[in-house]
Parts: structure tokens; C-alpha cells; sequence
């Protein structure tokens, strides 16, 4: 069994942050483990509160897993302080940490700021040398790059720029661009690539995010590459859409295991 860790928040929703990245790896039969980074006070509508995690308490979840089991890939998603970010960073640079794909949760889907500006720095310096993938969507990569990116050119460049700070390979997320199919750039450091799907009309989008760069990492867990493991979360998180629930008076969340109850016969009421 292929085994995959979870670095970030619990979502109390369910439909992003670890809750999310644990639905995913099953559904792509890796199993999930998790060292929780905060938890947070949130519905399908908004995050009203998070409380962190003290930086030790994450930093022996993270050696303790490790020191038990084989991880074959790992996923880092929330980590709102620079102390919590030093905590993860100084965990795996003492242990044998398979590929890294890091997704920089910078703002909430209702604006609510989940990575303040003075640890972003932090982010950037200890995680960003250690991650095999960074996956920003278009508005953290704005933040993280210091410009408007309008249009696939832009993204481009903002993936060059990504790359720069440290990241070994970048996946920029065109979702948020509003064009007719959502567009991702994939850059290794060295050569472009670009996969698109067609737009799905819905609000119901809640954990995307992590559920996109959760999908990379049990690609990555289950031995594919780079692209390969792109390619195939591409897929799924565009299926998880297309079947998304309508749970909630706000952003419903992505349905994580939508092939397995088509495979099975069971059909999703909401």
C-alpha cells in the first residue's frame, strides 16, 4: 500500500484542507495520514476563526509518522505562521522525505487571509527549496510574484518567477483567469507545458485547491511523474466538479469519490 501525508488544516466542513486531501488519497488508494497544522471555524459560506497548532505538536506529528512507516509522497497545504512553517520545514529536512508538492493556501475562498503577509517570506525561504511542486492558483501567484497575471503569457511568466524562489517545478492554476476553459501551466524548470479542461458552471468548488494538489501527490505516491501526476489530477479534480455538491447555503465541495460511487451504482442525491 502506497502511503501519502497531509501537512495542513482541518476544515470543518469537510470539503477542503485535510478532510479533502484524505478523501483524495483513497480515491486514488493510497493511504492518507495527517499532521494537522490548525483547525479551523468554517462552513460552506466563510472561515470565521483558525486556531493554530503549536509549532512542536506539529513538527512530532510529522517525525513520528515518519519514523513508524514508508511516506511516499507528501502534501503541504495551510500553515499560517512563520513558526509553523519552520516546525514543518526543520521535520523534513530530518527525515527522508519523498517528493514535496506544496500548496501555498494563501486566502480562503470568502477572502479570509489564511497565510499573513509577514510569513509569506517564511513560506518562500524554508518550504519553497524543499517542494518537488508548487501549485499556486492565479491569486497567490500574483501575491507571490508582485504582479496582474491576465492571460496564459502571464502565467508563463509567473511560473518562471515561482521557479526562481526555489521551487523545483510549478503548476500555476488558471481557474480563477474566468476564460471558457480553466488552463493550467505546468513548468519543470525548463520546458512549458499546457492542460485544459472545459469550465464547469457551478459554485459548488469548495476545496479545489487542495484537492488538485492532494491528486498530485497520490500520483506522485503511486510512482508517476511529473506530468503524468499533473495530468491525471487534472482529471480528477475536473470530474470532482462536474459532480460537486450542493451541500450548504454557500461554496458546496467537490465530490471526491464521484468515480467510485458511478463504479459501484450508487447515485448522489443533494
Amino acid at each position: 500500500m502506497r502511503i501519502a501525508l497531509t501537512i495542513a488544516g482541518s476544515d470543518s466542513s469537510g470539503g477542503a484542507g485535510i478532510q479533502a486531501d484524505l478523501k483524495t488519497f483513497q480515491a486514488h488508494g493510497v493511504f492518507g495520514m495527517s499532521a494537522i497544522t490548525a483547525v479551523t471555524v468554517q462552513n460552506t459560506q466563510k472561515v470565521y476563526a483558525i486556531q493554530e497548532m503549536r509549532p512542536e505538536i506539529v513538527h512530532d506529528q510529522i517525525v513520528c509518522l515518519f519514523d513508524d512507516t514508508p511516506i511516499h509522497a507528501v502534501k503541504i497545504g495551510m500553515a499560517a505562521s512563520a513558526e509553523l512553517i519552520e516546525a514543518i520545514a526543520d521535520a523534513l529536512k530530518n527525515v527522508p522525505a519523498p517528493a514535496i508538492v506544496l500548496d501555498p493556501v494563501m486566502i480562503s475562498k470568502s477572502g479570509f487571509a489564511l497565510l499573513p503577509q509577514e510569513s509569506a517570506q517564511a513560506l518562500i525561504e524554508k518550504l519553497f527549496p524543499l517542494a518537488e511542486v508548487v501549485t499556486p492558483n492565479i491569486h497567490e501567484a500574483e501575491k507571490l510574484v508582485g504582479y496582474e497575471i491576465r492571460n496564459v503569457a502571464e502565467m508563463k511568466k509567473a511560473a518562471a518567477a515561482i521557479a526562481e524562489l526555489g521551487a523545483s517545478k510549478v503548476v500555476v492554476k488558471g481557474g480563477h483567469l474566468g476564460e471558457v476553459d480553466a488552463t493550467d501551466i505546468l513548468y519543470d524548470g525548463q520546458d512549458f507545458q499546457q492542460i485544459s479542461s472545459p469550465r464547469i458552471k457551478t459554485t459548488d468548488t469548495h476545496g479545489t485547491g487542495c484537492t488538485f494538489s492532494s491528486a498530485i501527490a497520490a500520483n506522485l505516491a503511486l510512482g508517476k511523474n511529473f506530468i503524468e501526476a499533473v495530468t491525471l489530477a487534472k482529471t480528477y479534480i475536473t470530474g470532482a466538479i462536474e459532480h460537486s455538491l450542493n451541500i450548504g447555503k454557500g461554496h458546496g465541495p467537490t465530490h471526491h469519490f464521484y468515480d467510485l460511487y458511478a463504479k459501484a451504482g450508487m447515485r448522489t442525491i443533494t
